[in-house]
């Protein structure tokens, strides 16, 4: 009983030392509230929350993970979270194909996402000689690639940070082009980004996808509106005012 205690003790904190890092596993057990998963010391736990909602998984495949904590479940055995689904997972898969990123020579400065539909990749380099977007999405995407087939297809837009957030607001729009943004309120962190009307829907996203994600990654609410509709209220402020 004692040893056994012993041992356990030293999975638990051999597992808590790795927080943060990415494991591999095989499927013993899946349904929709949870997957078990085979570490090899230990069981790797997915609950519904922190799995894919575009992904299944079957017994006996193999997917990696990332640990999100560890606990003591009954008797004192340690369980694993894992995740797919958390920020974490995409900003370690970039650690994990991207040499540049490990290396330090470029940050991830913040990702949001949306599990299993799209996640939005702020980077920066200090090295003035480095395309730190380019480096991230490599040769005709090679290294971006092998991130989406990871994560099943998952749309990754890699943005290029700046200090100035007006700058970083107008990236982190993208795929949306021909952008005016301006901070309306530094302290409530509020911003107006105005678009040509051809680019409205692509700033918007489905849904509001693409917007969600862009506020999420800059700590900005961002409200979008076309050009046009800006210039009929500039234009009846102007006639009210006349009046």
């Amino acid at each position: 009983q004692k040893l056994r205690e012993a041992e356990r003790e030293i999975i638990y904190s051999e597992y808590s030392e790795r927080k943060g890092e990415i494991v591999s596993g095989i499927i013993q057990k899946a349904d929709q509230n949870i997957v078990v998963m085979d570490l090899g010391k230990v069981e790797g736990v997915m609950p519904a929350k922190e799995q894919i909602p575009t992904e299944k998984y079957h017994v006996n495949d193999k997917i990696k993970g990332y640990i999100l904590d560890v606990e003591k479940g009954a008797k004192g055995v340690p369980q694993v979270i894992i995740s797919r689904a958390c920020p974490e997972f995409v900003k370690k898969l970039f650690e994990f194909e991207i040499p540049e990123i490990y290396e330090g020579v470029i940050e991830i400065k913040a990702v949001s996402r949306d599990a299993g539909s799209r996640s939005k990749v702020a980077v920066y380099s200090p090295n003035e000689n480095i395309d730190p977007v380019g480096s991230c999405v490599g040769q005709k995407g090679v290294r971006i690639q092998n991130i989406i087939n990871e994560l099943n297809g998952e749309k990754i837009d890699v943005i290029l940070y700046d200090k100035d957030p007006v700058k970083f607001i107008t990236n982190a729009l993208s795929p949306a082009k021909d952008i005016k943004v301006t901070i309306k309120d530094e302290n409530k962190k509020e911003a107006l980004a105005v678009v040509g009307d051809n680019n409205l829907s692509l700033a918007i996203g489905k849904r509001g996808q693409n917007v969600k994600l862009a506020s999420r990654l800059t700590h900005y609410k961002i409200e979008v509106k076309s050009q046009s509709a800006v210039n009929e209220e500039n234009a009846e402020e102007v006639e009210a005012s006349e009046k």
